[in-house]
């Protein structure tokens, strides 16, 4: 089975949930995992980094329960921003509704992975056995080497980066991936030459298939994958069983 391991919807003209499912449809994807979404605007990136822009701080949590109950091919993942006092609270709802693990968004929500709010998050998710998945929030206390510390000091929780990293290539998020039991790296937007790179050094076993929707396609994203030189078994690892492991979908 194909999953998704990494979408964001949200009720807007273009990360619609039923536009999402389609797309799906279309790639011959069976499954997909999905975030809320539209907390920045894909579609105007460079005007957050030019501070013209500021993202949306509120997360459409129910958006994506309302998606996952309309339809039994998506799988959520509820995001909270850390420096919430109830951040705790409103996680363990999401949990018990059903929510599939943490999002969380360093550059929407100006947190940094070493704070003690994390710690207590991530505390939460190893006793709950779920996921934390992130991107880089490329400024001090936010970056790869913040994230990995962060999986070193809960082995307990397993922790997936988004794009591997930084982009285009993070050699540290390689090896953190190698050396940690707990410590995984999602696929989307990441150039060909970095993913190949990575599973010959971490194994297949540490690599996961995203699509980044609606930024990316997921058949886009997919071919990469296709075109890895790879064993089927390890294919089918990236694109399905590694996410279905960490989430218990067995």
């Amino acid at each position: 089975m194909i999953i998704d391991a990494h979408a964001h919807v949200s009720p807007t003209t273009y990360g619609a949930t039923e536009q999402y499912l389609e797309v799906l449809h279309q790639s011959g994807i069976e499954q997909a995992v999905i975030c809320p979404g539209a907390m920045l605007d894909v579609r105007k990136m460079s005007e957050y980094v030019s501070g013209k822009k500021k993202p949306d701080a509120i997360p459409k949590n129910d958006y994506v329960g309302q998606s996952v109950q309309s339809s039994p091919m998506l799988l959520g993942m509820a995001c909270v921003d850390p420096c919430d006092s109830q951040a705790i609270e409103k996680l363990e709802q999401f949990l018990e509704q059903g929510f599939r693990g943490l999002m969380v968004s360093p550059l929407v929500h100006r947190f940094s992975f070493p704070e003690d709010s994390m710690a207590d998050l991530a505390t939460l998710c190893g006793e709950h056995g779920v996921p934390i998945i992130s991107h880089n929030g490329w400024r001090p206390g936010a970056n790869t080497a913040d994230y990995v510390l962060l999986a070193r000091k809960f082995p307990r929780t397993n922790f997936i980066l988004e794009h591997m990293g930084a982009l285009p290539t993070d050699v540290e998020a390689a090896n953190a991936a190698a050396e940690l039991d707990n410590f995984f790296l999602e696929t989307s937007l990441s150039s060909y030459l970095n993913v190949v790179e990575t599973v010959k050094k971490t194994g297949a076993s540490k690599v996961i298939f995203g699509s980044e929707y609606p930024l990316s396609h997921p058949a886009l994203e997919m071919r990469k994958v296709f075109l890895l030189p790879i064993t089927d078994g390890e294919r089918e690892q990236i694109l399905g069983g590694n996410i279905r492991g960490l989430l218990r979908l067995d």
